[in-house]
């Protein structure tokens, strides 16, 4: 397999390129990957899966929530310069919101 390297226009790219993509960019610890979904699950979703989503769903609105309050803001970004785990304040956020749950 040969190393992928982007040409300035794709650089930045990741996630879907759009809605109807089966092709996806993302960037982890500095590396650019990319990938295609080629067979993705049709099925409705387990009770498993829809608690996964939801519990995501609650963490999501919760780090909103925390982020949008100044007060929360200014804790949280004070602990997150404090830490080397994670690279956006947002990822922090929903990472400390989605461990209370």
């Amino acid at each position: 397999m040969s190393k992928y390297i982007p040409n300035e226009m794709v650089k930045e790219y990741h996630g879907k390129i759009c809605m109807h993509s089966d092709v996806y960019f993302a960037k982890r610890n500095g590396t650019l990957y990319t990938g295609k979904i080629c067979n993705p699950y049709k099925g409705e979703p387990s009770a498993s899966q829809t608690a996964v989503r939801t519990k995501f769903q609650t963490a999501c609105a919760a780090a909103k929530a925390a982020l949008a309050d100044a007060t929360q803001r200014a804790a949280l970004l004070a602990a997150f310069k404090n830490q080397k785990k994670y690279p956006t304040l947002w990822g922090y956020t929903f990472a400390q919101e989605y461990s209370k749950l």
